[in-house]
C-alpha cells in the first residue's frame, strides 16, 4: 500500500504515528524550564524555540521506534489499542518508520549543535545520553520499556533532565531549587508511562514483559498512580511552605479534578479500550499541571 504524504488521509497517518497525546511529556518540561529562567530574569526566545522543537522531535522519534520494535517483536497487531497503527493498519513499511525516526534524531542533533553553540557543549553530552535512553527504551535485547524501570527513566529524563537543560541554556547556571520543583513534573510524566502500562498489562504479560504494572497487578498499580498524583501536588505545597518556589505555583491545584478523573476512569476497568480515557486524562493532567506551573512562574516574575 503506497501512501502519498500530501493526501489528507496520509497526513493523519503520520500525525498518529507521532502519538500526539504523549507529546505533553516533551513540551511541558521545556515550557516549565523556560518559565523558571524567565522568573530568574533571563530568557532567549530562539533558544526556547530550538529546545522545544528538538525535545518534541526526540519524543516523536521515540514513539516511532516504539512502533517499529513492537511490530518487529510481534507485540502490535491491527487490533492493538493505543498505538499509531501506521505499520499494522496503514501499511507503511517498517523500514520507513524506522528511517523517519532516525531522520528526526538527525534533525534534533542539528538543532542541538545550535543550542550548544549558544550555550555550552556540555549540553551535547547530556543530550546524547538522553537520546540514547530514548532509543534503548524500545530497542536492544532488554528494552527499558519491558522492565520495571520504564517509569523511572521516562520521568527522570523527560522531567528534571529536560527542565534543567532548558533552564541552563537560558541562564548558564543550574538551580537546586528549580531541580526540586522539576521532580513534580517528572512524577507526572512517569505517571503517563504507568497509565500506559496499566492499560497494556494483559498484552504485555503475554509477551513476557516485566513492567511495574505487571509486578504490582492492576489494582495496586492504579493505587500507585493515585499516590504519584498526591505526591506531585503535596510536593509543590511543601516547596511553597519552605519558600523554595513562588506561591503562585499553587495554581497547579486547579488541575486536581483531572487527577481524580484519571483514577476514576481506571477503576473497575479490565479491557484496554475501556482504559483509553483514563490514559488520556493522565496525559491531560501533566499538561494542565505543567501549564499552570508555568503560568505561576510567569506571574511570579511579573509581580516581583
Amino acid at each position: 500500500m503506497q501512501i502519498e504524504l500530501q493526501t489528507p488521509t496520509a497526513k493523519n497517518v503520520w500525525w498518529r504515528l507521532m502519538r500526539p497525546h504523549t507529546l505533553t511529556a516533551s513540551f511541558i518540561p521545556v515550557f516549565t524550564g523556560t518559565a523558571m529562567a524567565l522568573f530568574d530574569g533571563q530568557i532567549r526566545i530562539p533558544l526556547f524555540i530550538a529546545m522545544l522543537v528538538a525535545s518534541m522531535m526526540i519524543q516523536a522519534a521515540t514513539n516511532m521506534f516504539n512502533e517499529y520494535y513492537d511490530y518487529i517483536r510481534g507485540l502490535d497487531t491491527k487490533d492493538s489499542v493505543g498505538i499509531g497503527g501506521t505499520i499494522v493498519r496503514d501499511g507503511v513499511a517498517p523500514k520507513t518508520v524506522r528511517n523517519l525516526a532516525l531522520l528526526f534524531y538527525l534533525i534534533s542533533v542539528a538543532i542541538g549543535v545550535y543550542i550548544c553553540y549558544e550555550s555550552s557543549w556540555w549540553v551535547a553530552l547530556v543530550g546524547t545520553i538522553s537520546m540514547l535512553i530514548g532509543y534503548l527504551y524500545n530497542a536492544g535485547p532488554m528494552p527499558i520499556a519491558s522492565t520495571p524501570f520504564g517509569e523511572l527513566f521516562s520521568g527522570l529524563f523527560m522531567g528534571p533532565v529536560i527542565i534543567m537543560i532548558t533552564y541552563f541554556i537560558q541562564t548558564g547556571n543550574l538551580s537546586i531549587n528549580n531541580l526540586y520543583v522539576s521532580f513534580s513534573v517528572g512524577l507526572l510524566i512517569g505517571a503517563i508511562n504507568l497509565s500506559n502500562n496499566i492499560r497494556d498489562l494483559d498484552g504485555d504479560k503475554e509477551h513476557g514483559r516485566k513492567t511495574l504494572a505487571i509486578l504490582l497487578g492492576r489494582p495496586r498499580a492504579i493505587s500507585l498512580l493515585a499516590s504519584i498524583f498526591v505526591v506531585a501536588f503535596v510536593w509543590i505545597a511543601v516547596l511553597v511552605l519552605l519558600n523554595i518556589v513562588t506561591p503562585w505555583a499553587l495554581l497547579v491545584f486547579l488541575s486536581i479534578p483531572k487527577a481524580l478523573q484519571a483514577v476514576r476512569r481506571f477503576k473497575g476497568k479490565t479491557m484496554a479500550y475501556e482504559m483509553m480515557p483514563a490514559m488520556k486524562s493522565t496525559a491531560q493532567l501533566n499538561t494542565f499541571f505543567g501549564l499552570l506551573l508555568t503560568v505561576g512562574f510567569i506571574i511570579g516574575f511579573i509581580s516581583a
